[in-house]
């Protein structure tokens, strides 16, 4: 008889990649707000996304591998990030004003809203006014 499976209790780290360090941490330090937690130069920024933690990587650093396994990504990547419904407005008015442009919005099931934006690196990022999944 096979053993019970374990559990997991969410998700830890969330990982975008990028290439230009100066307007990542700019972007996501000053118009966005995040908690910096660490910074190696030329390869990553961590911060503190609510009770999650944000990993962005230098992505040609993280293909070449090291103490971890090699890992990284080509193209846009996506995340979504979750903001009190009463915040949500405010957010849509003020990325634009920071000249953010938002992509597109959508009404999901139950009445949830979220819209689309991109970060310097041209990652697709969304922020949602409640959970869009079933629990």
């Amino acid at each position: 008889m096979p053993a019970p499976r374990p559990t997991v209790t969410g998700v830890l780290e969330t990982v975008l990649y990028y290439s230009d360090a100066q307007a990542t941490e700019r972007f996501y330090s000053d118009v966005l707000g995040f908690r910096l937690l660490s910074r190696e130069p030329g390869r990553s920024l961590f911060y503190r996304a609510g009770a999650s933690v944000f990993l962005l990587f230098e992505a040609s650093e993280t293909l070449r591998g090291g103490h971890l396994p090699p890992h990284g990504a080509t193209g846009p990547v996506h995340t979504c990030f979750l903001a009190p419904p009463e915040d949500y407005e405010t957010w849509k008015t003020y990325l634009p004003e920071q000249g953010v442009p938002v992509l597109q919005e959508v009404e999901w099931r139950a009445g949830v809203l979220s819209f689309y934006f991109r970060d310097p690196a041209g990652n697709v990022l969304e922020i949602a006014n409640g959970d869009l999944w079933p629990k």
